[in-house]
């Protein structure tokens, strides 16, 4: 396969801590350009990981043509704006999440991209890991029994007044930043949509934003919990309870790319550590949209899903003006 050339809007943390790296060692995915209004950043990362082109206007690597996917890791106010843009220049995109601020937004970008004739992909890289895709295998072949219960938690401690996630008209706060997976990974695994959800929020008295948050998600015959928090010690897991078994993920989301992952399954045999991996879930995420540019693959993720997810962060931040569950 001929490698697609991308471009990268915007020289986030994000992306130089965790997706840089492996993604400029696959010989699929060649970045051609990078952009950001700090030419100082963009140069120092154009120099680290070879990157050809340099530009300190977003619009102008968008006029690139030779560039053929972006990668979008602005901050999430800035999402839905530059997604249409690079609708607009004939580019495919994969957006970090949350895809837009508002389920109105998310649908909006959809249908322009699908008129403009671009693929469009939410950043979900953990359903792109080895260990993701055997706990999706264990549960569909029952091997814990009927599923009851999915549990997630997903904490880090960030009281920077500068950072995004502290920043209320940036899109801040720990619902869309890391809430998100807690209502991706059930919807994932059960491959349906809750019914009715209701949150706890507390905010941050001085940035406003949630920096704790629960949301409860009803599926009906399955109960789904999840916790997040942007000022609390570093720690993330996600349990799931079934009839006959449970397993436990001890590093869902920011899992280490050079060892084997941790997943316990427990049936009533015993336990077992099956390892997946190691693997890079950021390159396995790029690889996978390439291929799809290429025609090679269907879209791994269908932008349909960012709608869903996006109806349920919404309701959740309803449920906090109610202070009542919202029906979906």
């Amino acid at each position: 396969m001929k490698a697609v050339k991308w471009g990268i809007i915007g020289v986030a943390g994000h992306f130089l801590l965790r997706v840089a790296k492996p993604i400029s060692e696959s010989p699929i995915i060649n970045i051609l350009a990078i952009a950001s209004r700090s030419r100082e950043k963009a140069k120092e990362a154009a120099n680290t990981y070879n990157i050809p082109k340099v530009y300190t206007n977003y619009q102008d690597i968008l006029k690139d043509k030779e560039i053929e996917a972006v990668y979008i890791p602005l901050p999430n106010n800035m999402h839905y704006e530059w997604i249409k843009k690079a609708a607009d220049a004939g580019k495919h995109i994969l957006c970090e999440k949350p895809l837009c601020l508002t389920f109105d937004e998310v649908k909006e970008v959809i249908d322009y991209t699908n008129k403009k004739g671009v693929l469009l992909m939410e950043a979900f890289m953990y359903k792109f890991h080895p260990q993701w895709l055997k706990v999706k295998e264990v549960v569909t072949r029952n091997e814990i029994g009927k599923v009851q219960s999915i549990h997630t938690r997903f904490f880090y401690f960030d009281t920077n007044p500068d950072s995004i996630h502290n920043q209320l008209e940036l899109g801040g706060g720990a619902l869309r930043d890391i809430g998100c997976y807690g209502i991706s990974v059930p919807r994932f695994i059960l491959g349906k949509e809750p019914k009715r959800v209701l949150s706890l929020i507390y905010r941050d008295k001085e940035f406003k934003v949630d920096s704790l948050t629960t949301g409860l998600l009803d599926f009906g015959d399955v109960q789904s919990i999840f916790t997040v928090s942007i000022q609390t010690d570093s720690f993330q897991e996600v349990n799931i309870h079934g009839t006959e078994g449970n397993i436990s993920i001890k590093l869902p989301f920011n899992m280490y790319p050079d060892v084997p992952s941790d997943v316990a399954i427990s049936t009533n045999i015993g336990i077992r550590n099956p390892k997946p991996g190691p693997a890079d879930q950021y390159k396995l995420e790029f690889e996978a949209f390439s291929e799809a540019v290429r025609g090679l693959k269907d879209i791994p993720i269908p932008p349909e899903d960012a709608l869903n997810n996006q109806k349920v962060i919404d309701a959740l931040f309803k449920s906090e003006e109610i202070f009542n569950w919202v029906n979906l």
